[in-house]
């Protein structure tokens, strides 16, 4: 195997690889020895398969996976021997016009990582902004969970319903007069104006009183995910067992029972930790926010275009979808898009702070454990279906740059929570708003930061790192929004929405949903291009 560089700009590298026609035939001839034992063949007993039969049984097959493997093998140590530290996976393609016989002549282009300082965590110094929580506040929210738990009574049989009332209801879903599967229920609960049940199933039940027996026609929407029933017209036959008024609920040790808590005190408790946890979440973004401007100031070496350029897609895929979402689509796409120069420097910022945090981290001895990758890996593989989380584990085992995507959110916490314990951190009362108000002054201070780069600083001679591990790539984000602190959700595999909200009662059975496809693992990426394929035996 011969290797030549042919380009070293920046951070860009290339490289021509070749491997000559005898490396690959030695390699084939190795092969085939290994699997003749295990071929057989009308004529000959196990294990005496001559190899020139075997290689023309399989001759093609063995070439095209000897190739990949070599080629594979070639990549790796190219990386290893000039001590290269990708930024992203390299670009590999095996040469126009090779055939069995010929030298395979590959061609690999890549960037590399930037050798940088670590910045000093010297002198670090955060301002924590702490928001006490009121008894006011978890009055509050223990009210707002009231609201969400209702309580109701029986009203007089000669009560008619209304916007509110809940009604006790025996129904049956027919198609053609014929019912069908998941539209029969016992005894199920209805309020009307609750948007609970398909459009127009509940306003025909207003003025219905107890004993009442009606039946209904509605439409089921055109997006209704049992297939066999969406934009179909269906009569119910519907009995009202019981209509009920809304009571007042009591906030007292029987509400909190009700919900499986001892007694009042206890829920109180809860509701203050969740409220505590809700500020905290914020009070760590203003930290963080302030953290990174620390870091950032006085760096702006080169960073890999390469990286910036999958920053930049995934936040303007996010945007994408939020501006969809907008009354007025059109318009939001518009603005977004006059700011698309904006949400560029704020990729190439987070990618730096990302590479800043990943030296830190590294200089530091900050680490992912094993049993916390296993974990993550665990928790992404249930975004596939069952058949396909195996080939997703193999898939991250096999591909650092995967692994290393999967690991990054968490390595940057953990730099991150080590940093603040490095801090020196006063701590300051505000309220809820002064700290929201806070937040969107970082918002904008770093939006700004981010389109006029800091002036570089004198640094001291760069070091070469002794680890080769990626940096801790960043989730996307909104314009205004801090480098890396709004972790991006992971894609979940599609699922059946829940039948309270489509189907024609709570307690009725599901109908039968067209279940969209389930995401696929990722297959595992071929070493070449135009390497040849491997064919099944």
């Amino acid at each position: 195997m011969q290797t030549k560089q042919t380009s070293n700009e920046g951070l860009k590298r290339a490289y021509l690889i070749t491997i000559t026609a005898a490396e690959i035939a030695d390699k084939i001839d190795a092969e085939i020895k290994k699997i003749a034992p295990q071929v057989k063949m009308p004529g000959f007993r196990p294990g005496k398969v001559p190899a020139n039969l075997v290689k023309k049984m399989h001759g093609e097959q063995i070439h095209g996976q000897t190739v990949n493997d070599a080629i594979r093998d070639s990549v790796d140590a190219l990386i290893k021997d000039e001590e290269l530290r990708p930024a992203m996976q390299p670009k590999i393609e095996l040469g126009e016009g090779y055939e069995e016989g010929k030298d395979a002549e590959i061609t690999v282009e890549l960037e590399v990582l930037p050798v940088i300082e670590a910045p000093s965590i010297d002198g670090l110094k955060l301002e924590k902004l702490v928001v006490p929580v009121t008894d006011e506040q978890i009055e509050e929210a223990i009210g707002n969970i009231a609201g969400q738990n209702k309580s109701y009574k029986d009203a007089a049989k000669t009560k008619k319903a209304a916007e509110g009332d809940q009604l006790i209801i025996d129904f049956v879903g027919k198609l053609d007069g014929e019912e069908f599967e998941g539209g029969k229920a016992e005894d199920a609960p209805l309020v009307i104006g609750s948007g609970a049940f398909i459009p127009g199933f509940e306003e025909q039940l207003t003025g219905a009183k107890t004993g009442d027996e009606k039946v209904i026609t509605v439409t089921f929407p055109e997006d209704y995910q049992a297939e066999n029933l969406a934009g179909k017209e269906a009569t119910f036959d519907i009995t009202v067992k019981q209509v009920k008024v809304e009571t007042d609920t009591k906030i007292d040790d029987e509400f909190a029972k009700n919900l499986g808590l001892d007694s009042l005190e206890k829920l109180q408790e809860i509701m203050k930790g969740q409220l505590e946890q809700q500020t905290a979440g914020l009070t760590r973004t203003q930290m963080k926010r302030s953290l990174l401007d620390q870091l950032a100031a006085g760096h702006d070496f080169e960073v890999p275009a390469t990286m910036v350029d999958a920053e930049f897609e995934q936040i303007w895929a996010q945007l994408q979808q939020e501006a969809a979402k907008e009354e007025n689509p059109e318009d939001a796409l518009k603005q977004i898009e006059d700011e698309k120069d904006d949400y560029k420097a704020i990729a190439e910022r987070r990618v730096r702070l990302g590479l800043l945090l990943s030296e830190i981290g590294q200089a530091n001895g900050v680490e992912v454990t094993q049993q916390e990758m296993q974990m993550l890996v665990q928790q992404a593989a249930q975004q596939y279906r069952e058949e396909d989380r195996e080939r997703f584990m193999q898939y991250i085992q096999q591909e650092p740059m995967a692994a290393a995507q999967l690991r990054a959110p968490l390595y940057e916490d953990k730099v991150v929570d080590f940093l603040f314990d490095k801090a020196e951190v006063t701590e300051r009362e505000v309220t809820q708003d002064e700290l929201q108000a806070a937040i969107e002054a970082d918002e904008d201070v770093e939006a700004e930061k981010a389109k006029a780069k800091p002036a570089a600083k004198k640094k001291a001679p760069a070091k070469k790192p002794a680890a080769k591990k990626a940096p801790a790539k960043k989730a996307p984000a909104k314009k205004d929004e801090a480098p890396a602190e709004k972790k991006a959700p992971a894609k979940k595999a599609p699922a059946k929405k829940p039948a309270a909200k489509k189907a024609p009662a709570k307690t009725a059975a599901k109908p039968a949903a067209k279940k969209a496809p389930a995401k696929k693992a990722p297959a595992k990426k071929p070493a070449a291009k135009k390497a040849p394929a491997k064919k099944a035996d």
